[in-house]
């Protein structure tokens, strides 16, 4: 299995306390974590949630959201922080970070540097998974298979409704990709102007044919029920719905995989426990039990030996998994997603 690299646009000097072993939290406040859910959610609560209640006491309250900076912004500025540990993309990380949303992490407190892959290791977050944006299809309602963005644009071979998140991010990567884009030069084309209005062009072209998500819940969900023929989707949730006897496929060719991370909310007063839930959720023990769960990598290498070849086969990280995969540049979306988001909003609206 490959262990990714993803280049870090910040940096994390700053000295500390040492930790040495899990240190146990005793407070008598809720210590909240909130998560994408789903599918993932449920790994979490038994990988991590419940023994982490049972090994320290914790009140520890899961929730869940969509993303986005809207909410915890709005915390922060106003001092009134209710919510401890956030997980977030890594360009949410980036953006937060640098307007002081989350704590920078202590990394000699820690101790985790070592344990880590490189890009689990940011100024103000700590990598727990890696995980892909796929093509995903019904394989009951379609007679052939799909293996490319190409394929995903040709209503003509595979007629019916697709599914496409509903943002700029990963959709205008496909798009590109769809018009013969090689992933490796995407985010160059992506960076000129010509190149932003080569994408939205794609997306006029199948823009009748699009089914938005909002929510990793729904492309499985869509595709089930026969509202879509294929969909963009996070790879662990159709792996969820695998499980659950449904026929959904997934072609690699084309999927965007990054590291999702543990943030500390600024302002928590829940900091110590925070430190102490991410250095458990970071064992390799307990990483293993989530990607047991969930088909997304671990950051901590030795999780890997305790994975089936079977599981280790489904991860992003498998080398198979990874040939013509796309890594999402953080940078990009740090420095243009603003104005790219703002462009996809007024495209859509007009639909």
């Amino acid at each position: 299995m490959k262990m990714l690299n993803i280049k870090k646009k910040t940096t994390w000097l700053r000295a500390g306390i040492l930790g040495s072993g899990l240190l146990l939290a005793s407070t008598a406040q809720a210590f909240t974590v909130i998560s994408f859910g789903g599918a993932s959610g449920d790994a979490m609560q038994k990988a991590y949630y419940e023994p982490f209640d049972d090994q320290t006491q914790v009140d520890l309250v899961p929730g869940d959201y969509n993303g986005g900076l809207s909410r915890i912004r709005a915390m922060v500025e106003t001092g009134n922080v209710s919510w401890d540990l956030v997980e977030v993309e890594s360009p949410e990380l980036i953006r937060g970070c640098f307007e002081g949303m989350f704590e920078i992490i202590d990394w000699e407190r820690l101790g985790l540097k070592n344990q880590l892959i490189d890009s689990a290791v940011e100024e103000c977050g700590v990598g727990t998974f890696v995980w892909s944006t796929v093509m995903a299809y019904n394989a009951d309602r379609l007679d052939k298979a799909p293996q490319t963005w190409a394929d995903f644009w040709n209503v003509e071979d595979f007629p019916g409704k697709r599914g496409l998140r509903k943002g700029a991010k990963y959709t205008l990567e496909f798009a590109l990709m769809a018009d013969g884009v090689p992933a490796d030069e995407v985010y160059d084309v992506l960076r000129t102007p010509t190149g932003v209005d080569r994408a939205f062009a794609m997306l006029d072209k199948l823009k009748d044919h699009i089914q938005w998500w909002e929510a990793g819940a729904q492309p499985p969900q869509w595709l089930v029920a026969g509202d879509v023929v294929m969909s963009s989707s996070y790879n662990g949730r159709i792996a969820a719905a695998q499980e659950e006897g449904q026929n959904l496929q997934i072609a690699w060719k084309g999927s965007i995989y990054d590291l999702d991370y543990w943030a500390i909310v600024s302002g928590s007063e829940q900091v110590d426990t925070a430190y102490d839930f991410i250095k458990f959720a970071s064992q390799a023990d307990n990483q293993a039990v989530y990607s047991a769960e969930i088909p997304y990598g671990p950051v901590n290498p030795e999780a890997i030996s305790q994975l089936s070849d079977k599981q280790a086969a489904r991860m992003p990280t498998a080398d198979a998994n990874l040939e013509g995969a796309l890594a999402m540049d953080t940078g990009f979306w740090v420095d243009y997603g603003e104005e790219l988001e703002q462009r996809f909003n007024a495209w859509a609206s007009r639909l």
